[in-house]
């Protein structure tokens, strides 16, 4: 089940509400908590039972952690949870992966390759192993001291409206919500506010820029013209930025709703003048995981490990940064997805930042902000085609395709509707770059609001809301990209 589905959006979702909105402050947890629970078991009725008892088990190890006064006993339990965590990941998304390579040495060497029956990847497992770690590792460092009872951690873990796609949740950031919180009238507003843009962001444009992107996909490469493979790849770029962004801006209106505040996961990313400020806007929550749990710990423990301040025309810093923004984003890659294109895809922006570290920030700040801004939406651009297309001969051949020049070959051509679209796609994605989108954003989204603006938005927001379900009953094209990580 998914936010953009007519089973959720006429359903589940009010039904929901209705419960929770009605039932008393004592068990408003518990009525999240069985409906996260239907709601994961709707997609993953088989896997269900093995994410709440991970859940279970992990909760008695961190509070056994956090009782402990032996360090070593610490460690051991910390590194035990972890690696229980990233097992249930390792085995469900990427044995597949493993096997399927190995095959194929196996039979190029001349040896039977291992029958291997292929798992089923559970929905959300991704998500969902970030944050049991990142409830683990806050616990370990005294961020924060562990929930008091099995059913608020079981919530913070599976809660239905972040669970699928995220925003990734840190614990520090949301443990006091989950014990004590408040959801007013105009918390309810605002959040229905946002969920009813994030779905028109998802229904009305990604949906319709992903058709015609598929529609490339489908056809040989060899056969269509170079203008008709940027216009897939951009229609690529901007679904891939409308529909995760919508996805997350539901998740956080639906969180509003019921009192919690999550993380903003976006911010304008295509309005970004580097590769690195792009990771600083781009799945933002992903970005500060990655930074928090893996890059800054592999850079202090690498660090230890020199005893010069520069080696040759290196210094110590700069070697720190490469080791472990390498490894961070290859790692970024796979986390995407249990295929050769993701790992490429996150060495490529590694690279991109590795660069930009030595010398290409100074020039960018040099040539302009508009140099800069087409630099870094190309980088991005160019990057999406490895994340689209999964098959790396067919990677390039597209690749081909985009600089070839050729414009006599078969041409796809749009209809209107995606014109219309992809124009509002351009405009919402750069609005922000001129001082009075800036401020129309945060008028909408951060500030508070006069009576007069929150009838207009209530009008608006009832607009959309009606509009893209009508969208979704009557089409039969409604994907979700993040889905499958």
């Amino acid at each position: 089940m998914v936010f953009s589905s007519t089973m959720f959006l006429l359903y589940f979702l009010p039904i929901f509400l209705v419960i929770y909105y009605f039932a008393d402050k004592r068990y408003k947890n518990f009525v999240i908590l069985i409906a996260s629970v239907f709601f994961y078991a709707w997609g993953a009725p088989k896997f269900v039972f093995i994410l709440l008892a991970s859940t279970y088990l992990n909760f008695y190890l961190v509070r056994w952690m956090h009782n402990s006064q032996k360090v070593k006993k610490r460690k051991f339990l910390l590194i035990l949870s972890v690696l229980i965590n990233i097992g249930l990941l390792a085995f469900f998304k990427y044995a597949n992966f493993f096997v399927g390579n190995m095959n194929s040495v196996l039979i190029n060497i001349g040896i039977n390759s291992v029958s291997w029956t292929k798992i089923i990847l559970p929905i959300g497992i991704s998500f969902y192993t970030f944050q049991t770690l990142t409830y683990s590792v806050d616990v370990f460092r005294k961020v924060h001291v562990p929930l008091k009872k099995v059913s608020d951690y079981t919530l913070y873990i599976i809660m239905f409206p972040q669970l699928i796609a995220g925003p990734i949740v840190r614990y520090n950031h949301i443990a006091d919500q989950i014990t004590e919180r408040k959801e007013t009238n105009t918390d309810r507003l605002l959040g229905f506010y946002r969920f009813s843009i994030g779905l028109a962001k998802k229904i009305l444009i990604a949906n319709v820029l992903g058709g015609y992107a598929d529609s490339i996909l489908a056809h040989d490469f060899n056969s269509i013209s170079t203008q008709t493979a940027w216009l897939g790849i951009i229609a690529f770029t901007f679904q891939i930025y409308f529909d995760f962004a919508g996805y997350s801006d539901m998740a956080i209106g639906i969180g509003r709703m019921i009192g919690f505040k999550f993380p903003e996961n976006f911010n304008n990313p295509y309005t970004s003048k580097s590769i690195t400020e792009f990771w600083k806007r781009w799945h933002m929550t992903l970005s500060d995981w990655f930074m928090n749990y893996l890059f800054l710990p592999l850079a202090y423990s690498f660090s230890r490990k020199l005893k010069k301040n520069r080696y040759g025309k290196f210094k110590a810093n700069t070697l720190i940064y490469i080791y472990a923004a390498s490894i961070t984003f290859v790692l970024c890659g796979f986390w995407h997805g249990a295929s050769w294109n993701f790992i490429l895809w996150g060495a490529y922006h590694g690279a991109f930042l590795i660069i930009e570290r030595f010398f290409l920030k100074k020039i960018l700040k040099r040539v302009g902000s508009t140099i800069s801004l087409i630099y870094t939406f190309f980088v991005a651009t160019m990057g999406w085609v490895i994340f689209w297309i999964e098959d790396f001969s067919s990677a390039i051949l597209y690749y081909k395709k985009l600089f070839s020049f050729d414009f006599s070959s078969h041409t796809i051509m749009p209809d209107i509707e995606f014109l219309v679209m992809l124009s509002f796609a351009v405009l919402f994605s750069f609005i922000t770059l001129s001082k009075k989108g800036q401020k129309l954003q945060n008028k909408i989204f951060f500030s508070e609001y006069s009576k007069k603006l929150i009838t207009t938005m209530f009008i608006i927001a009832i607009l959309l809301l009606f509009i893209s379900i009508a969208s979704i009953t009557t089409a039969d094209f409604n994907p979700f990209i993040y889905f499958r990580f």
